[in-house]
């Protein structure tokens, strides 16, 4: 992506943050435009399709997969084990403890990567860790992980190792038989390596007040 059209895409996902949310909100935010613009360049929030291929297939406890589109394409179709909090609703109260918390990493999705990452704005932004986005969203998994393309018989052999993964993870995760998963491994790939939780310390409720 051309820097001009990145940036442009940054200033545009800032707004919708600021369109989002309300005006008469109790948190502070932690971090600043500057702040969010440097994370943003490293792509650190990104989890690759088969990393979180591997964590579903392996029932990871640690990982809790967030659909944050609306209900109606929840209830379509959604990653096994998600959980549904809809864009609108990530501000809410009642998710506070959920997405601000340092036992899981929560791994936010959409149909591409945009909903997803203005989630993980809005919570990075009021200073909550331990969320992540799943890098291009339910589009490239269904290219990468459910279709996968077969390699020449000429390719290296890290990418005949990620397609015989894909491969088996799609028919675990497809519905072909989780049995073809266990002789495939998840390619080595540093990209792909997951992040450790980060602890977040418990603020006290104040005694009193409304």
């Amino acid at each position: 992506m051309k820097p001009l059209h990145f940036l442009t895409l940054v200033l545009l996902i800032l707004a919708v943050i600021i369109a989002l949310v309300p005006q008469n909100t109790t948190r502070p935010y932690k971090l600043t435009a500057e702040q969010l613009l440097a994370e943003i360049r490293t792509g650190t929030q990104f989890i690759s399709p088969d990393e979180v291929a591997d964590q579903i297939i392996k029932k990871d406890p640690s990982v809790q997969l967030i659909d944050v589109r609306n209900p109606r394409e929840f209830d379509q179709y959604s990653l096994p084990g998600a959980i549904n909090i809809p864009l609108q609703d990530i501000l809410s109260e009642q998710n506070t403890d959920l997405l601000n918390q340092s036992t899981k990493m929560n791994i936010f999705y959409s149909n591409g990567s945009t909903e997803a990452n203005e989630a993980w704005l809005l919570t990075r932004q009021l200073g909550y860790q331990n969320n992540y986005v799943l890098q291009g969203g339910l589009n490239y998994w269904l290219e990468t992980v459910l279709n996968p393309a077969q390699p020449g018989n000429n390719s290296p052999n890290d990418e005949i190792a990620r397609y015989d993964f894909r491969k088996a993870a799609s028919m675990a995760l497809g519905g072909g038989g989780a049995a073809a998963v266990t002789t495939a491994a998840a390619p080595s790939d540093s990209k792909t390596a997951k992040p450790a939780v980060v602890p977040v310390k418990k603020k006290k409720k104040a005694a009193g007040g409304c």
